[in-house]
């Protein structure tokens, strides 16, 4: 049950519709290498902001290659030294960062880097055109919970008699979110500045590797940045990947001292087609002419427990919409792949480009993985094990926020009664229309 709702809808981006109007839209982007040099390191971490600026209202989105990433301290000083009125961080959920095989605290480092993207990007921006697609293609990853003999679903590292260890049969699981969604802010001259890639798959592929690694969403973004000659910067967002492992997953190390050599070409291979793909997207599609509409929306979110009925759960969820036709969804946490299937098919009856923002913080904290209903029945790691798990429904009730946010931005839901009554028209006339005469 939904317990608080808060909505803040910036009064400077409104017009009668909803919508801030402006003929430039300004933009900034900056790289920042986030990789801590006492780590054995298989491929560097980075920071990557798109920050948007329309009517002198700042929205900064960050990505950073982390398993997770929040910050009080950060949103705090984007607000005052660089006017970032809202602050998104990304995490592209990698797990090769140092927390799998180094006790050391690396916030406060991470921290200053992200505040040092930041600070490039907002000191450098130029007029932008914003323009977005979407692409289908074969799924390169798998619903990790395999539904076993007695109904009920266990893990992809649980194998019995019929299912291997991690699916090294590269069985296609599913169904799952196989469409990659791609924004592309370019200049005012049309060259791509900044481009976004948004797709839905636990970055795993190597994992218990005991070396620092981005992961395919690293390779992913290095690639697309190589066929623009390097002139882009390419963010990875994931959506909702909570369920989905890599078809490409490769065998895990045993700890730091194990002679196994983590296989990486399998990571570059996921990444390079991902590339591929976003690659093609990006170059068919084109801005639109005429103003820039963005409208913008926060809502918080409180739920309990699902086992555990003291848990309080408040979760900060974001909805932007851009010129009518580029719709961006956000939540904290590891939202199940059904949860965005389903919204993203009642989306795309309103919306051209629907995109779901999955491990994104705003404010508050994160719910950890959130189940569909259907997900938390059958069960398994993250739908029903452990006592901290969120309560049954949440995350279809999260999703349902952001398609009403929609109409709300969009300017249909009224915020007062709508007009009512009833006008008489003219009174029906009874025609009486003859038998048929007997021959």
């Amino acid at each position: 049950m939904i317990r608080l709702f808060i909505c803040l809808v910036l009064p400077c981006m409104a017009s009668h519709k909803g919508f801030a109007e402006n003929p430039d839209l300004l933009a900034g982007t900056a790289k920042v290498n986030m990789t801590p040099a006492t780590e054995p390191v298989h491929d560097s971490l980075y920071a990557r902001c798109l920050l948007l600026d329309i009517d002198k209202i700042r929205v900064a989105f960050v990505s950073v290659d982390l398993p997770g990433m929040s910050s009080d301290k950060v949103k705090k000083i984007c607000k005052e030294k660089y006017g970032i009125d809202h602050l998104l961080i990304c995490s592209t959920h990698n797990h090769s960062a140092p927390f799998r095989f180094s006790r050391k605290d690396y916030a406060a480092f991470y921290e200053d880097k992200v505040l040092e993207c930041i600070r490039q990007a907002s000191s450098d921006l130029f007029e932008a055109t914003v323009c977005a697609g979407r692409k289908s293609f074969p799924q390169l990853g798998f619903i990790r919970l395999i539904v076993r003999d007695d109904g009920h679903a266990r893990e992809s590292w649980f194998p019995d008699e019929q299912h291997s260890y991690l699916n090294r049969e590269r069985i296609p699981y599913g169904p799952v979110d196989n469409e990659v969604g791609v924004l592309k802010i370019s200049d005012k001259n049309g060259n791509p500045k900044v481009i976004v890639i948004n797709y839905a798959c636990h970055p795993d592929v190597v994992c218990d590797n005991y070396e620092i690694s981005a992961d395919y969403p690293g390779v992913a973004t290095r690639k697309v940045e190589e066929a623009f000659d390097n002139q882009v910067n390419c963010l990875f967002v994931n959506g909702a990947g909570g369920n989905v492992a890599p078809l490409f997953t490769v065998p895990r190390r045993t700890g730091p001292d194990d002679p196994l050599k983590t296989d990486y070409s399998q990571m570059d291979k996921m990444g390079e087609i991902l590339a591929y793909h976003t690659v093609k997207v990006a170059r068919s599609i084109k801005p639109q002419e005429g103003k820039t509409s963005v409208g913008y929306r926060e809502d918080s979110l409180s739920f309990t427990g699902r086992f555990n009925k003291s848990l309080q759960f408040n979760i900060r969820v974001a909805t932007l919409l851009i010129n009518d036709e580029i719709l961006i969804g956000t939540s904290p946490g590891e939202l199940f792949t059904q949860l965005a299937i389903d919204w993203k098919q009642k989306m795309q009856k309103e919306v051209a480009n629907p995109f779901f923002f999955g491990y994104t913080w705003i404010e508050g904290g994160s719910p950890g993985y959130v189940p569909d209903i259907k997900g938390a029945a059958l069960g398994g790691f993250g739908a029903d094990q452990g006592d901290r798990m969120i309560e049954v429904g949440a995350g279809e009730q999260i999703m349902n926020r952001l398609y009403e946010n929609y109409f709300r931005l969009n300017g249909l839901m009224r915020s007062e009664t709508g007009p009512f009554g009833f006008t008489r028209g003219d009174r029906w006339e009874t025609i009486l229309i003859p038998s048929e005469q007997k021959k």
